[in-house]
């Protein structure tokens, strides 16, 4: 299983699949060299994205999980026919059950270019026409959490700020729609009840579960799989600022 993102955030999807997938060997490559993407044209997330899957091909992966809701906003619907291994765009997998909540709205945060992708509020509508999508931009908040200063005085002020524009709306719930926000909880929580914010990583998981299992590729064995990780930047990096999200101690890492 291959695993992209822009940089580190992706890591939380993978320890969502761990949880219910251990057998799987999987890939995982963050493109820390150009993040962050939320701030990119259309036309340089589909030329890192090309980059990306084609290292994927070189890897010989059944699958690619598009961890990064950027590039699932903007690129998936143009390279989805491009490769011979499946893909699994978050937005669009996820949407499918956020439009099934028992809820009449839902506020959405995510990068500038998911927002101004509406992905997330036309995925949603178009299965639950009368649900209510509020998106709001948090351009900060990735290099928030990337810089560890989640904490610091001008952090919390930025997520609460964020966050109160957000509840004007009422939303019945918030999604925390790119991979880095959900290492926020504990921040948001401190302005908001911590059940109004939904991390889709946790929907992501299982709807991959299902649609491996349903394809005849899925690997359940009891045995713990291999894990390699890449980026297009320093390694160290990579695994400094990767160690908020995921246990990289022994991990190896790779500059490509």
């Amino acid at each position: 299983m291959g695993f992209f993102d822009s940089g580190v955030g992706g890591l939380t999807v993978l320890k969502e699949f761990r949880k219910i997938l251990p057998g799987e060997d999987c890939v995982y490559f963050g493109d820390t060299k150009n993040m962050p993407y939320g701030e990119k044209s259309k036309e340089q997330l589909i030329e890192y994205s090309k980059a990306a899957f084609e290292f994927f091909e070189s890897k010989n992966v059944k699958a690619v999980v598009m961890a990064c809701n950027t590039t699932s906003a903007t690129v998936y619907d143009v390279l989805k026919d491009e490769y011979s291994f499946k893909l699994y765009p978050i937005i669009q997998s996820v949407t499918k059950i956020l439009a099934e909540l028992p809820v009449s709205s839902l506020g959405v945060f995510a990068t500038q270019a998911t927002v101004n992708s509406h992905a997330y509020l036309h995925g949603i509508e178009h299965i639950s026409s009368h649900k209510k999508v509020f998106e709001i931009s948090c351009p900060d908040w990735v290099r928030i959490v990337e810089s560890h200063d989640e904490n610091s005085p001008e952090s919390l002020n930025k997520i609460k700020e964020k966050l109160s524009v957000m509840l004007k709306f009422k939303p019945d719930k918030i999604v925390l729609g790119c991979t880095h926000y959900p290492f926020l909880l504990d921040q948001l929580s401190k302005f908001a009840d911590r059940e109004l914010f939904i991390n889709p990583a946790e929907f992501f998981v299982e709807f991959i579960q299902e649609d491996l299992r349903n394809a005849g590729m899925l690997n359940d064995t009891d045995a713990v799989g291999q894990e390699i990780f890449y980026t297009s930047a320093s390694a160290e990096h990579f695994r400094k600022a990767g160690e908020i999200f995921y246990n990289l101690s022994n991990a190896r890492i790779e500059s490509v």
